[in-house]
């Protein structure tokens, strides 16, 4: 017999972000990060070409997202968060799975993001997903001091 919450997550729907999602992405991002993104950076991220918005869905209501540029030979996360209420059920492992699965050993390649040297849970979080920190970014954050890992995920070469 399934737990309510493993019923729930076996419902889980990701999807290409729409304006409709920006009150719940918003609330997310709030109660995630000591220094969240506004309505008008994710707005003005999303209008670039390149940029692209997924959120994970449960029960009719947004629980997680994520943003992402294509670039010619990586892909770069730019912002990711679940809900407190809905983490550790496998919904940001099912959304960085999607995009790990985008990548080919002949074009990109590679996802790469930057997390806050001390938000310890996204990088375990990342790092268990075979993410690595490859270089130190000092004072990289326009709202504090505080340095960046960059960290990365290579896609394994083809076989054959």
């Amino acid at each position: 017999m399934l737990s309510q919450h493993q019923q729930q997550e076996v419902c889980v729907h990701i999807r290409w972000m729409i304006r409709r999602d920006m009150p719940e992405v918003l609330d997310i991002e709030n109660r995630s990060f000591e220094f969240p993104w506004s309505e008008e950076d994710f707005i003005r991220c999303l209008r670039q070409r390149n940029c692209i918005g997924m959120v994970a869905e449960m029960g009719g209501g947004v629980v997680g997202f994520m943003l992402y540029e294509l670039h010619r030979a990586k892909v770069h996360v730019l912002n990711f968060a679940v809900a407190r209420s809905h983490r550790r059920f496998g919904i940001g492992t099912g959304m960085m799975t999607k995009l790990i699965a985008k990548l080919t050993p002949q074009r990109r390649d590679r996802i790469v993001l930057e997390v806050r040297e001390t938000n310890l849970p996204a990088q375990l979080f990342f790092r268990s997903l075979g993410f690595r920190a490859t270089t130190v970014l000092r004072d990289f954050y326009q709202d504090s001091t505080e340095d960046a890992y960059l960290m990365q995920f290579l896609a394994m070469p083809d076989a054959s």
